[in-house]
């Protein structure tokens, strides 16, 4: 199997502490390309903010595509939500989504739904909460039909919504759209699911895209996750997409970015 290696890159500051690459834009590019990274995951808080020709023209001096694109930090960084109680505050986190589309739609790129879904219901009823998630993405996706966008299941401990593949699989039954699958993440998995292959087999051509990081969030080979399975199972399933090493820059950045993909150049 030969599936495409990228990592992610923060064009803008952030405290998520899982990128190994942020700030430097043109730098960090070169360092990505030297290592032999065929792609580059951007994660970005507000595109309004970016300096857009910039950053088109470094990815392409670079010669890295953009196979997606990290919104998280809009939760992370002004908590925006599509469960956050306070309507204003969940009409901002839609219209940042919308905002996100050109500029993905300009590099190819798929857009990720990870926290910017919200983190706990709060003072609302659970089910409430769940049901606005569905409306908000009912809103993004069928606004945006050409438009590819990945939920990503995350663990227990940093959202109560969407945990596991099987309730990723069962969000997207209900939501019934096409340009909506899942992104599903080694390091995630290996605490939610019981059997991450067999999870993967489930998950099938619903999987958009891929995030790799070991079982301490570290480069692959620095934990316990056996990842030559977890490869054999992308195979099996029939998934072609790209790998994107979100890790923790440790015990460097580049120590990190190297031991990556001289670990899962092994199997792709």
């Amino acid at each position: 199997m030969r599936c495409r290696l990228s990592i992610v890159l923060s064009l803008q500051p952030a405290s998520f502490a899982a990128m190994v690459y942020r700030g430097g834009l043109e730098e960090d590019l070169g360092r990505i390309k030297a290592l032999g990274y065929d792609g580059v995951e951007l994660a970005i808080r507000d595109p309004g903010l970016l300096d857009r020709g910039r950053v088109l023209s470094a990815l392409e001096a670079a010669g890295l595509p953009v196979p997606a694109i990290g919104t998280g930090q809009a939760f992370g960084e002004e908590g925006l939500s599509f469960t956050d109680p306070d309507r204003n505050v969940r009409a901002r986190a839609v219209a940042r989504m919308h905002a996100h589309v050109p500029l993905a739609e300009k590099l190819g790129a798929l857009l990720i739904v990870g926290l910017i879904r919200g983190k706990s219901a709060g003072a609302q009823d659970k089910s409430r909460a769940e049901e606005l998630i569905l409306e908000a993405m009912r809103d993004i996706a069928l606004g945006h039909p050409a438009q590819k966008f990945a939920v990503e299941p995350i663990n227990r401990y940093e959202t109560e919504f969407i945990n596991t593949v099987d309730a990723g699989l069962r969000f997207l039954d209900r939501l019934k759209l096409d340009n909506v699958g899942l992104l599903l993440d080694t390091f995630h998995m290996n605490i939610e699911e019981p059997s991450p292959t067999r999870s993967i087999a489930m998950a099938g051509e619903r999987i958009f895209h891929f995030h790799i990081a070991d079982s301490n969030r570290w480069h692959p080979d620095a934990g316990h996750i056996d990842f030559g399975a977890v490869i054999e199972a992308l195979d099996r399933a029939g998934y072609r997409g790209w790998l994107s090493a979100e890790i923790l820059p440790l015990p460097d950045a580049d120590s990190a970015a190297r031991n990556t993909i001289v670990h899962m150049r092994r199997f792709t």
